[in-house]
């Protein structure tokens, strides 16, 4: 008799805005040899059009509005609540703007992924494409990096860069990064669910082997 397959792993993703990476998850996820399974999509933002993407693909979906809580530690405390109430394999945030506390990153350590608009260690923070285009690069990107208390300083799994233009603006540069963003977080994504990539005390094994460098994803 055969055995039942395992269950593929669970993700769960956080987001505050439109969803744009979101929307390209749910498209990998469909893909029949696609690894893992987006159970629900969480949000700080009850008008987030993320969650519409979500609905619209059958996705479970919450709300934890940070409008409603006193403190940070407040907050936190009740989207834990809700995100082990899933008991996710995985956590995503794509687009998620909120600054996690430092006990909710440690809950989720090694299991808990974010998408930064620029080539770390550069640019950490906001304003990453206007800070690029200002300090003369000329290469910018994204990167995916684990989640740790340190903002945006998470060991970085994967890159890609594009080219600065000279008469690029933080708009142009941002469409073109953005284009990146929806080619690799799923690639990412799919190499977690895979179990090929996990993170250490401060780095990452990819396929069992300490990582030296992010792996990259070149510019066309």
């Amino acid at each position: 008799m055969k055995a039942d397959p395992a269950p593929l792993p669970k993700i769960l993703v956080l987001v505050s805005g439109s969803g744009t990476n979101l929307q390209a998850l749910i498209d990998a996820s469909r893909e029949r040899d696609f690894p893992g399974q987006i159970t629900a999509v969480g949000s700080n933002r009850p008008g987030a059009f993320a969650l519409e993407r979500a609905a619209q693909a059958n996705i479970e979906t919450f709300v934890v509005d940070h409008k409603n809580f006193d403190s940070r530690e407040e907050f936190d405390a009740a989207l834990m609540a809700e995100i082990r109430r899933h008991n996710p394999d995985l956590i995503v945030l794509a687009g998620f703007m909120r600054i996690l506390t430092t006990d909710f990153v440690r809950a989720f350590r090694g299991k808990m992924l974010n998408i930064h608009p620029s080539l770390l260690p550069r640019h950490t923070g906001l304003n990453t494409h206007h800070r690029a285009i200002e300090a003369g690069d000329d290469f910018h990107g994204v990167s995916v990096h684990f989640v740790t208390e340190e903002l945006d300083g998470g060991p970085v799994i994967a890159q890609a860069e594009v080219q600065v233009a000279p008469d690029d603006t933080p708009e142009s540069l941002a469409e073109k990064v953005l284009e990146k963003e929806h080619i690799l977080y799923p690639i990412v994504v799919r190499w977690f669910c895979e179990g090929r990539i996990q993170l250490g005390s401060d780095y990452i094994l990819f396929d069992g082997e300490i990582l030296k460098a992010p792996m990259r994803l070149p510019d066309n």
